[in-house]
């Protein structure tokens, strides 16, 4: 079950509020910076961050084909996408966005919404960290939400015959830590100037229906990839009348919550 651009930006405006939030923390940066997106999806937020760096060089990475086709399309001078796992960042240096200097390491690693499908987060952040330059900001949102009705929905139906079987019981579980362990991690690399905070991003959707739609273009992916195709249909059909249940009446209030944290490196 491919990524869908389509399905992702049907909630653009409300995807993009978080991301001016994570923006706002990043502050000033080097001429020619050297920029990473972590997780650029459609390429859409990674070229207006490029767009607010004007000088800087970006890079956008993702794993997906799909949305990267989608990405392609906005390339032009100092904006580049690349295939390319989060978890390889240490693998991945600005050379791609052909620089040839002796710095192998970025000024500014910044992501939105992408690290929660990465695992051990314990693991992970100290060595997002320690690619950064001297001086470098890393600057990170994702989603804090799963115990919210819309996740323990999805994971109630998930543990529903047929569902269950054919999930052979895998239930989507998140690597997303409190704020506090975010500020804490970064503290123990040796971070300075330290953001961290939750935030309840207030959604009103037209009814529960489109919130079955918000969640198909990422939190269903997962287990539609591993259901059989003759079984799709079924799922989200289910999904959509145990969310009516859940969350009756229209409009609906959909409160996401999103974590977002920074940090810098010593000069």
């Amino acid at each position: 079950m491919p990524w869908s651009p389509e399905q992702y930006e049907r909630f653009r405006r409300e995807r993009e509020l978080p991301f001016v939030d994570a923006l706002a923390l990043v502050g000033a940066l080097p001429p020619r910076a050297r920029v990473i997106d972590l997780g650029c999806g459609t390429g859409a937020l990674t070229a207006r961050l490029a767009d607010a760096y004007p000088d800087a060089r970006v890079l956008g990475i993702d794993t997906s084909p799909e949305m990267l086709a989608d990405a392609k399309r906005l390339e032009r001078p100092r904006l580049r996408f690349v295939k390319a796992a989060i978890e390889a960042i240490d693998q991945i240096g600005p050379g791609l966005l052909g620089d040839e200097g002796e710095e192998t390491r970025w000024d500014l690693v910044f992501s939105h919404a992408a690290i929660q499908w990465v695992p051990e987060h314990a693991r992970l952040i100290p060595r997002l960290f320690g690619q950064l330059a001297p001086g470098g900001r890393l600057v990170v949102q994702l989603p804090s939400n799963y115990d919210s009705v819309s996740q323990t929905t999805l994971r109630a139906v998930a543990d529903e015959p047929p569902f269950r079987d054919a999930l052979a019981g895998i239930v989507r579980t998140w690597g997303a830590l409190p704020a506090l362990a975010y500020s804490e991690l970064l503290w123990r690399a040796g971070a300075r100037d330290i953001v961290a905070y939750e935030k309840v991003y207030p959604h009103e959707l037209p009814d529960s229906d489109a919130v079955v739609e918000w969640i198909r273009g990422t939190a269903v992916v997962p287990y539609l990839e591993r259901l059989p195709t003759k079984l799709h249909d079924a799922f989200t059909e289910r999904l959509r009348v145990v969310m009516r249940e859940a969350m009756p009446g229209t409009p609906v209030f959909f409160g996401f919550k999103r974590t977002l944290f920074a940090a810098s490196r010593a000069v």
